[in-house]
């Protein structure tokens, strides 16, 4: 039988095939709103993947909505020509959550597609940061982050740098608090369990320019 981490694995694959369509056929363009990108999305995935489910709030935000965190609730924007938008999906599969996020630049537009691969390049560089300790708090982690964003010009987009994901739905299996979050907040190892629940992290790293022009994201499961 599968382990837990090997079922949030095959999500996260499946998450992934998901936004490799997205690619492949070119659904992103311009001149529609962010709403129906999202809802063409979700079709896509329930035709051809059989995901029907989400444990979040499907997220797409191209241009100056690229700023705002989860949390927020912007206005709907139309995609222009050589926007900058990301997406946030959250499906579920076989009852175990992923979380999938991903920027793409529309056009040549140098300072986003550098800010794009900042991003990305930041979640890496803290991946390898997170394996090569023992121990690491979620303080350790989200400093990091934040200090590669401003080393690199930008600002950390968000007061988290991640959370738990578990089966659907994770809120009732671990509590909401700092602990159980990549925050400043939280000074308990990251590779520990706590209440004796193993934790299993996605890693979430959202720059935004420092006239808070536009941002981008990325994120996914943390091994």
């Amino acid at each position: 039988m599968n382990t837990k981490i090997e079922k949030l694995k095959d999500t996260q694959k499946k998450a992934n095939e998901l936004f490799d369509i997205i690619e492949k056929e070119n659904i992103i363009r311009p001149n529609i709103s962010e709403r129906q990108l999202s809802l063409e999305i979700y079709e896509i995935a329930k035709e051809r993947l059989d995901i029907k489910k989400y444990w979040h709030k499907k997220i797409v935000r191209t241009g100056i909505n690229t700023i705002f965190p989860y949390d927020e609730n912007p206005n709907t924007l139309i995609i222009k020509d050589d926007d900058i938008l990301w997406i946030d999906f959250g499906p579920i599969f076989e009852n175990y959550e992923a979380d999938f996020g991903r920027t793409y630049v529309l056009g040549n537009n140098v300072d986003k597609l550098n800010l794009k691969f900042a991003v990305e390049n930041a979640w890496y560089a803290a991946k390898e940061y997170y394996l090569s300790k023992s121990s690491i708090t979620g303080k350790e982690l989200f400093n990091f982050l934040e200090e590669f964003a401003f080393k690199n010009g930008y600002l950390f987009g968000n007061n988290i740098a991640g959370h738990l994901i578990d089966e659907f739905s994770h809120y009732k299996i671990h509590k909401s608090i700092p602990e159980n979050y990549i925050c400043n907040e939280n000074l308990t190892d990251l590779k520990s369990s706590l209440d004796n629940l193993p934790r299993f992290w996605i890693l979430e790293v959202h720059f935004i320019t420092k006239n808070k022009e536009y941002g981008s994201f990325f994120e996914q499961l943390l091994l």
